[in-house]
């Protein structure tokens, strides 16, 4: 249903002209045409390709977009009456399992109504979207659906979600694909300090003060600049199979956990996402085991992934590339249970105090409920992912015990106390910005080229 409304991806259909539209078209069209030639730029109608718009392709670009919103508008409008209300708001937003409360959709709508009677009639609903371009539906479809575009080189998030018409368009693919080249390219961008994390993770203690300085001295020191960028390799190309993975198997899960009435909840989203989250992992656990080993391994100790991987199975057998794996797991509970709750809260706040005149929060609310709440999750999760990456790399640390997930908490808060399960948590909260600013710019230009914009 609300696909309909994304975009306005819509079959055509029959719809009635008459002498008071063309009227309406011909004062809009002199309403724009401010130096009277009576032709006018615009992209979207322009049939002919002439760069410019005539007032008969003008007429038929609003024929054609009209048609499109009342198939959007009688979808909607659930009883039939010809005016859209709250309720029925938030009954089609449940479609798509997104739960929002009667006074949130009562925001929405007032953005719309032009006469206030908290109702919106066909006349009103044509009037608001008559020129408001489909990006601006987008924006907030995206945002009601708590997009996982912004990469900031975690992989515990709750996996995206496509409409009907995205699946059956393909753009849930480019979607993907753009997500995964921007996450590549930012991930990419903020290597460095992902390797000065992994390297305070595993070598920070009381006895050895690694600071965000020191540690980047360290590392020049042993290897130069390249060395910087070391274990980024493994981090890139694990993209592809994790998201495509993640994808498949919370589709799966969704259609188990929907309820008999077709509706999909928020705890049904969180245990799918989880699941899905857990099956990825459980997936391309070895690589993370890869990418931990190369970034605190030494200059020449490795010649590139297979070598540390054959290494590895060499010395340790296939049970070392799923060291950590528990408290990997673990982790993703309270990674996405409270990306989800901070971004629920906060989606709600801006709706209750801040969408008086429209919907759509706009790129930079957008990012920044996706920044605080992923970043709050990666708070709650921290020690189980500091935990992890101690666990995977211990055989590489000359001296250390081969200690289990439990002993190896007891034994960090017994010598470095609480802190120390938070070792490396600067230069991971450093990234993020950048992670998230490089993400979304690359996403943008991505869809552009892949035609979905």
């Amino acid at each position: 249903m609300f696909q309909l409304l994304r975009g306005f991806v819509l079959p055509a259909a029959a719809c009635d002209g008459n002498r008071d539209a063309d009227s309406r078209y011909a004062n809009l069209f002199r309403k724009l045409d401010l130096n009277e030639d009576g032709r006018k730029i615009f992209k979207a109608g322009d049939t002919n390709q002439d760069g410019q718009l005539d007032f008969e392709e003008f007429m038929q670009y609003l024929k054609e977009h009209e048609k499109k919103m009342k198939l959007a508008f009688k979808s909607l409008d659930k009883n039939n009456d010809g005016k859209i209300e709250a309720s029925e708001v938030v009954q089609s937003l449940k479609i798509l399992g997104i739960n929002i409360s009667e006074k949130q959709a009562e925001k929405i709508l007032q953005s719309i109504d032009a006469d206030g009677t908290m109702t919106v009639d066909w006349n009103e609903w044509r009037d608001h979207f008559m020129f408001n371009p489909a990006t601006d539906i987008e924006e907030i479809i995206r945002y009601w659906k708590h997009s996982t575009v912004l990469d900031i080189g975690d992989s515990l998030t709750v996996p995206d979600e496509f409409t009907e018409e995205e699946k059956k368009t393909g753009q849930w693919w480019k979607q993907l694909l753009a997500g995964g080249v921007a996450g590549a390219v930012s991930r990419t961008g903020t290597a460095p300090l992902d390797r000065l994390k992994v390297m305070m993770q595993v070598h920070g203690s009381k006895s050895n003060k690694m600071n965000i300085a020191s540690g980047f001295k360290q590392m020049l020191k042993e290897g130069g600049v390249r060395s910087l960028w070391r274990g980024n390799g493994v981090n890139v190309v694990k993209i592809a199979p994790e998201t495509a993975i993640k994808f498949w198997a919370y589709e799966q899960y969704k259609k188990i956990l929907t309820r008999e009435d077709g509706k999909l909840g928020t705890v049904e989203r969180f245990v799918s996402g989880s699941l899905a989250g857990a099956t990825a992992q459980t997936s391309i656990y070895p690589m993370e085991v890869l990418k931990t080993r190369l970034a605190v391994g030494k200059t020449g100790q490795y010649s590139g992934m297979f070598d540390c991987a054959k290494k590895i199975l060499k010395r340790e057998g296939p049970k070392a590339f799923y060291k950590g794996y528990i408290p990997n797991i673990l982790g993703i509970i309270p990674y996405a249970g409270i990306d989800l709750a901070v971004y629920e809260l906060l989606k709600s706040t801006w709706l209750e105090h801040y969408a008086s005149s429209s919907a759509n929060p706009g790129v930079f609310v957008l990012l920044g409920c996706g920044t605080v709440s992923s970043t709050c999750g990666q708070l709650a999760s921290y020690p189980l992912a500091l935990i992890r990456t101690r666990m995977q790399a211990q055989a590489s640390v000359e001296g250390a015990p081969q200690l289990n997930m439990v002993g190896l908490f007891q034994r960090i808060v017994a010598t470095e106390g609480l802190r120390g399960l938070y070792r490396g948590i600067a230069p991971n909260f450093m990234k993020v910005l950048p992670a998230v600013s490089i993400s979304y710019v690359v996403y943008e230009k991505m869809k552009q080229n892949l035609g979905i914009a």
